[in-house]
């Protein structure tokens, strides 16, 4: 069963909720958000990244940091303004990219059912960006970005789904990017309805935001011992969550850009690497199927064919990302941990192969590798088995916005 609660939503008035949504505070960096929010008083990035209002350069885990996120909720709350619903709902949430839409369910997920396995992941945390997401929720007191869940499809939910987007909706904004965002709020008849419907649903997995995940479920944990009287249904036992059906999603590539040959030459590595994959001149940066790579060094792409029997490896080992990693980043470039290495970035597909190559051309990275993207069942078979994919395996478009909806305890 999963618990997707109805729950009071903290939402801004539909006339300033263009201005107030923003990107995810983890898919850009202080001066992109800078950037992004400059002209924007009402940006919600200036919560999720209040650097942006302090002294350049400050720790970005800085007590002042802090402090600004609190504050500058609190001014928003003030000037958005940001607004609690007298009832519990769930609400319909539908993003279009591109031609490409999704529509999933925007409620209440469990700590408890996280802690216990029941929301399942695919991917480690690192424990200073736990510690960072706990402590802006502690500050805060309130969920302001949701976790990116997925399920397996069920006919029931999307029966009663595909009812409630004909009715008019909530918020309806086209963000600067381009993105589309639709927001319908349900009854409470019908949140509780669709609440019940997901009981039968077995699992839920994380898509994306294990950080924000886990640093609820620390939250949760921190406020439950600071509670004598705690029963288990205070608002601090669920996060804020998306919950979109796995049919719907849509998966880019993680590309890989490595800033040295590890004391190789060009013509040295390509030697060691055709020992393992058969090498082609390439005109095409883009991996034509799985199990296929392209890779970019001294101004040319070569197609990598392993030459290797992949179908004999297991669940996550023949994932494309564990391919490179496992015969190619680790025993060739050195690149043994890349959660750790600063040797290697990640570059997610949006940005496209041409970044690779401005990357590599410009000589601050040596070499690129484009991959072809990670299924959605690849996904949900390696959490099904308990096990963890490689960092950087997975990049889902369209993003969800921050701000929204907040979740409030």
């Amino acid at each position: 069963m999963a618990d997707v609660m109805p729950f009071h939503g903290q939402l801004p008035t539909p006339d300033k909720v263009a201005e107030v949504a923003a990107v995810p505070y983890d898919v850009v960096n202080s001066a992109e958000a800078a950037e992004l929010a400059a002209d924007n008083p009402l940006s919600f990035l200036r919560v999720s990244r209040p650097e942006i209002e302090l002294e350049e350069g400050i720790d970005l885990y800085d007590d002042q940091v802090y402090a600004k996120a609190e504050a500058n909720y609190k001014r928003l709350i003030a000037a958005a303004p940001l607004a609690n619903d007298a009832g519990k709902h769930l609400y319909v949430y539908r993003l279009i990219m591109d031609g490409h839409s999704q529509t999933g369910i925007l409620g209440a997920c469990s700590t408890a059912e996280y802690d216990a396995g029941l929301i399942k992941k695919h991917e480690k945390t690192r424990t200073d960006k736990e510690d960072d997401r706990t402590r802006h929720l502690l500050e805060l007191r309130s969920h302001t970005g949701p976790v990116f869940l997925t399920y397996r499809d069920s006919d029931s939910i999307d029966a009663l789904i595909n009812e409630a987007v004909k009715s008019e909706p909530l918020f309806d904004f086209v963000a600067p990017d381009g993105i589309s965002h639709t927001l319908w709020r349900l009854s409470e008849a019908d949140s509780a309805k669709l609440s019940g419907l997901f009981k039968e649903v077995p699992a839920l997995y994380i898509a994306d935001g294990h950080h924000r995940a886990a640093a609820a479920s620390r939250a949760a944990a921190y406020c439950r011992a600071s509670n004598p009287d705690h029963d288990g249904c205070e608002d601090y036992n669920y996060f804020l969550a998306v919950t979109f059906p796995a049919s719907q999603l849509k998966i880019l590539a993680y590309n890989r850009a490595v800033k040295d040959l590890n004391g190789f030459t060009r013509e040295e590595l390509l030697k060691e690497i055709d020992k393992k994959f058969h090498i082609v001149d390439t005109p095409s940066p883009v991996p034509p199927k799985s199990g296929v790579f392209c890779m970019y060094i001294g101004g040319d792409w070569y197609e990598l064919i392993p030459e290797f029997d992949i179908a004999s490896l297991g669940v996550t080992e023949c994932l494309d990302v564990s391919i490179l990693q496992d015969n190619i980043l680790a025993p060739l470039l050195d690149i043994a941990d890349p959660r750790t290495s600063k040797r290697i970035d990640f570059i997610g597909g949006i940005r496209g192969t041409a970044e690779l190559e401005k990357l590599v051309d410009s000589g601050s990275h040596a070499v690129a590798f484009s991959m072809y993207p990670t299924t959605m069942e690849q996904l949900l078979d390696i959490a099904d088995a308990g096990e963890i994919m490689p960092p950087k395996s997975t990049w889902f478009e369209p993003k969800l916005r921050d701000g929204l909806v907040c979740h409030t305890f």
